[in-house]
């Protein structure tokens, strides 16, 4: 047993513009150098353009894209006996929203150009839609 307390869960915070969490999660996976009013910019320009091309509230059309790529299952190693073997199992809705599938929305392009990112953004979220 741990003499240590147990950790407080944190939530995350809502973005200023749209005041959704899953926006500023997003924002937190481009954000690199600790340039977080850049990552803000890519992410309302997209934005932007998801409500032009599709003429709909551009936050459902990211949460169907993020939901079109959650996991469902995921693989976790058991050990049984001598060897080990990868057993399913099932993803709570928060934890498969945490990383697996923002990656596969934003892309793993470690150069981030600006445009790249915004357009992978787009052409993701306008496939689920």
């Amino acid at each position: 047993m741990s003499r240590r307390g147990t950790a407080e869960e944190k939530t995350a915070k809502s973005d200023p513009i749209y005041r959704n969490r899953l926006v500023n999660m997003l924002v937190n996976r481009i954000l690199k150098h600790g340039k977080k009013s850049l990552a803000y910019q890519i992410i309302y320009r997209a934005m932007k353009k998801i409500q032009q091309k599709t003429e709909t509230n551009p936050l459902s059309v990211l949460r169907q894209a993020i939901r079109g790529v959650t996991p469902d299952i995921a693989v976790k190693a058991r050990r049984v006996g001598g060897s080990t073997h990868q057993v399913p199992i099932e993803i709570g809705s928060t934890q498969g929203k945490t990383f697996v599938e923002q990656k596969k929305v934003i892309g793993r392009n470690q150069d981030r150009i600006q445009n790249k990112i915004m357009m992978k953004i787009i052409a993701l979220t306008c496939l689920f839609f």
